[in-house]
């Protein structure tokens, strides 16, 4: 039995950075909207809120091409 241990290496680090990628935005997603709802400017307010929401989208984006390439 052989082992393709710069494989192996590789796919464990491109692991490790989108799992950390993703807790990040994840969790600046939830800061977003918990900084929204405590902020009363209406303007910075709506901002943050956007960008909570595309935190959210892109980590449904990478959750989607994970499910695409397991598929495909």
């Amino acid at each position: 039995m052989h082992i393709d241990w710069a494989a192996l290496a590789s796919v464990f680090g491109v692991s490790l950075v989108v799992t950390v990628a993703m807790v990040g935005l994840f969790t600046l997603g939830i800061v977003g909207l918990s900084k929204g709802s405590a902020t009363s400017a209406g303007g910075s307010s709506a901002l943050t809120r956007t960008g909570a929401y595309a935190c959210f989208a892109l980590c449904a984006a990478a959750v989607a091409y994970g499910i695409y390439l397991i598929v495909a």
